[in-house]
């Protein structure tokens, strides 16, 4: 278990619907300072969050933001764009865009800061990912996410040694800019916010945060049709 109380937590994506609740419920729950990072970070007017720059898809900056944040205990990795680029026609250029930041700008996160959180005592990572992890309804997306998803399982056994927590969420639409353009249910991404602090002070590996990630996990042990009915 992983309690926010007294923690020193990092944001990635901080300026995003998600973000912006990471942010304002670790400080609710007790942390006594947070590290807002984001491209062009923005100002928050309280003096216990830290702006930070980090572009995740560059090395360098990565490394810089580990230097600048090295008390950082928990890192919530979620930083991530949109794009639902075909696999079989999209422009390569699009899919290696979407890769670099959901996956490869991860992996720069959790590879740069891990030794930081191990340092401070263990601490945790909780990774952003999508009910889209699990079923390919968004080309280089649902690739991008289903990459991180496995990095991430590969991630909790190689830290564990270090005592670092790796938490996992999956979560469907929630009301965010990234969604402004869907035509679907959403859920409240303070709520989804909640549950992943709820499961990670608890110890839980895994966050499913809404309905239909808990109906998609469950069909994954089902023949492939359940989740793809056209192929029924």
């Amino acid at each position: 278990m992983t309690s926010l109380a007294g923690a020193t937590v990092l944001v990635t994506g901080a300026n995003g619907g998600l973000g912006i609740q990471f942010v304002t419920q670790a400080l609710a729950r007790g942390a006594v300072k947070v590290y807002a990072t984001a491209r062009s970070p923005r100002d928050w007017g309280d003096e216990r969050v830290v702006a930070l720059a980090l572009d995740v898809t560059d090395e360098a900056s990565v490394a810089a933001a580990a230097a600048a944040a090295a008390d950082t205990t928990i890192v919530i990795n979620n930083a991530g764009v949109s794009g639902n680029a075909p696999i079989a026609t999209g422009e390569m250029s699009e899919i290696r865009r979407i890769m670099e930041t959901n996956f490869f700008g991860a992996l720069n996160v959790a590879r740069g800061f891990a030794p930081v959180v191990g340092a401070n005592g263990g601490g945790a990572f909780v990774d952003v990912h999508s009910v889209l992890s699990w079923i390919g309804l968004a080309g280089a997306y649902s690739a991008s996410k289903a990459a991180f998803w496995s990095a991430t399982n590969s991630l909790r056994i190689e830290l564990a040694p270090q005592g670092t927590q790796v938490t996992g969420l999956h979560l469907g639409y929630a009301d965010t800019p990234m969604t402004a353009g869907i035509d679907a249910a959403k859920s409240d991404p303070a709520d989804i916010v909640s549950a992943a602090y709820d499961g990670l002070e608890a110890g839980e590996l895994e966050v499913l945060a809404d309905q239909i990630s808990t109906d998609v996990k469950r069909g994954l042990a089902a023949p492939i049709e359940a989740l793809y009915p056209q192929f029924a």
